[in-house]
């Protein structure tokens, strides 16, 4: 009997062993959904390899199927990833849920955040609780032609270039003389559309305020903006991401008789540097230069979340904090990919190094540094996509002269009212 209590109590302890071993293993492994390959990059190249006991089950998934393939799985419950990524366009959709689908990580912001530049963890929060983050800041700035600049202004130098550039009412004022200087072949931007993201972040109330609609006259004065540029000729009549748009940065503009234009400058954030001006416009290399422009703005992102109901809540987080926050890993990202990281201990490490040769030799990084700092993250909202769809229809009738201001905005307001309730 002695003999068979002692296998037994073995028999016991070994399968409280391999059970403790099974939940070890669990704990262990993380199904990561993305829309994005950094994200892969990242675990890749620099968790899995600061963190090789943790098995990363990845999956990545177009940007315009994502949401699709992520909403059945956060609703049910059933084959939900632990952590997942979200762009700029829909990341609100999912932090105004908070708690019911995201899992909170205010605790672990609260531990970094003196370090962090505000505004991408404002965008990630909802009800006073941050529910996700960001590796990333997306300033925007206003790229120039240096030869432009120097030819019409009579100086290349950033410093100088912005003191055209300090307001909107400066901005109209050196438009009319970029226009007069260049017997009207200059215009100041190639499309009244890059002025959109300045304009939206030079408010001070978002879209909806205490379920109501708001028009911050800041969108008015982009109503306005619009049809001045259009009807002065001081834009190129393009379109926003069109040929026409792209042939600007190139120098190819070229008007409606065949005559050439020349596009003075071009509204981007971070990314619009590497993925937009270099790829796009290589001859013009060395003939640019950045300025923060008229007003402080951001444009795009991506953002790190936790699923609620995730069984290895704290892996996730660690996870988070590793890829949203660590200096260590975020200086080698940034040293490796020019990324502006959303971490000031790193910014401030390493923004006094750089040199773009694209842009003149001018240090994009710290000039963007100083930027991101300026941003509002509280303006963005889950419903801004809709409304300013509806928006963007309501400028162009009343800058092609189809409606009165009064009336467009009229027409927007009943339609936002019709489609989206406020």
């Amino acid at each position: 009997m002695k003999k068979s209590r002692i296998i037994l109590s073995t028999l016991a302890a070994a399968a409280m062993i391999m059970a403790a071993t099974s939940c070890g293993a669990k704990e262990d492994k993380l199904v990561v959904w993305s829309f994005t390959d950094e994200l892969q990059s990242m675990i890749d190249n620099y968790y899995s390899k600061d963190n090789p006991d943790v098995k990363i089950e990845y999956s990545l998934t177009p940007t315009d199927q994502f949401p699709n393939k992520l909403d059945p799985v956060l609703a049910s419950g059933n084959g939900a990833p632990d952590v997942f990524a979200l762009e700029d366009a829909f990341v609100r959709k999912y932090i105004e849920q908070g708690d019911k689908l995201l899992l909170d990580l205010t605790d672990t912001y609260n531990e970094v955040k003196s370090k962090m530049i505000a505004y991408p963890a404002e965008v990630g929060s909802y009800n006073g609780k941050v529910y996700g983050l960001s590796w990333q800041a997306a300033p925007g700035a206003m790229f120039y032609r240096r030869s432009l600049a120097k030819k019409y202004l009579g100086t290349e130098e950033p410093a100088e270039v912005q003191k055209f550039f300090t307001d909107w009412n400066k901005f109209l004022e050196t438009a009319e003389l970029l226009k007069n200087k260049s017997a009207g072949k200059c215009v100041v931007v190639s499309t009244t559309g890059d002025l959109f993201k300045p304009f939206q972040g030079a408010r001070k109330d978002p879209w909806v305020v205490n379920g109501k609609l708001v028009v911050d006259p800041a969108m008015e004065t982009y109503m306005e903006m619009c049809k001045t540029l259009k009807d002065k000729g001081y834009e190129g009549r393009q379109g926003q991401w069109a040929e026409g748009w792209f042939a600007g940065m190139k120098g190819e503009l070229k008007d409606e008789a065949g005559k050439p234009i020349e596009a003075f400058s071009y509204f981007l954030p971070t990314w619009g540097l590497h993925y937009v001006l270099k790829p796009n416009a290589p001859a013009t290399a060395g003939d640019w230069a950045m300025i923060p422009g008229p007003a402080a703005y951001r444009w795009g992102g991506t953002w790190v979340a936790a699923y609620k109901g995730t069984k290895v809540p704290g892996l996730a987080k660690a996870f988070i904090k590793y890829v949203a926050t660590d200096d260590s890993f975020l200086e080698r990202w940034a040293k490796d990919t020019g990324d502006l990281v959303s971490n000031n201990n790193v910014v401030n490490k390493i923004k006094d190094t750089y040199e773009e040769p694209f842009l003149g030799g001018q240090n994009h990084y710290a000039e963007f540094a100083a930027m991101a700092n300026n941003v509002d993250g509280k303006l963005t909202q889950g419903t801004d996509q809709a409304i300013e769809g509806i928006w963007g229809d309501a400028v162009a009738a009343y800058m092609n002269g189809e409606k009165s201001k009064e009336q467009a905005i009229a027409d927007f307001k009943a339609q936002v009212e019709t489609t989206l309730g406020f």
